[in-house]
């Protein structure tokens, strides 16, 4: 999984988020940094809103959260979501001696972690 902060830089490069079933992602800055969510038909949802899209938590009454406006949380994107963003940039990826390498049509990005090698190709790549 990528991290919180790649997460973050990824969202500032201008990666961007249409929630869908299956989604990860966390709720920065109220204590729950390490509290993964997924968006999930049945306990979290996604409503469309005037002004935005809302995430909306159910069945959670022990929680002071009952939804939360989505630009106030942190996507974690899959490896699948990573490779579709990179698109024909993309051309392989490889396990190494050091974790994984991901190869585009310009650079080599090797990391322990199969999806951070993907968030640094993207980052790269949004940056660039």
């Amino acid at each position: 999984m990528i991290t919180v902060e790649q997460a973050r830089r990824l969202r500032k490069a201008g990666a961007l988020w249409v929630p869908g079933a299956g989604d990860r992602f966390v709720v920065p800055d109220r204590d729950m940094d390490d509290d993964v969510f997924v968006v999930s038909d049945m306990t979290v949802e996604v409503h469309d809103y005037p002004g935005g899209k809302v995430i909306g938590f159910n069945g959670t009454t022990e929680w002071a959260l009952d939804s939360i406006e989505q630009r106030e949380v942190v996507w974690l994107p899959r490896e699948d979501q990573l490779r579709a963003l990179l698109g024909e940039r993309f051309v392989r990826l490889e396990a190494v001696p050091e974790g994984y390498a991901v190869e585009t049509s310009d650079s080599r990005y090797v990391n322990e972690d199969a999806e951070q090698a993907y968030a640094e190709a993207l980052l790269d790549l949004l940056n660039g």
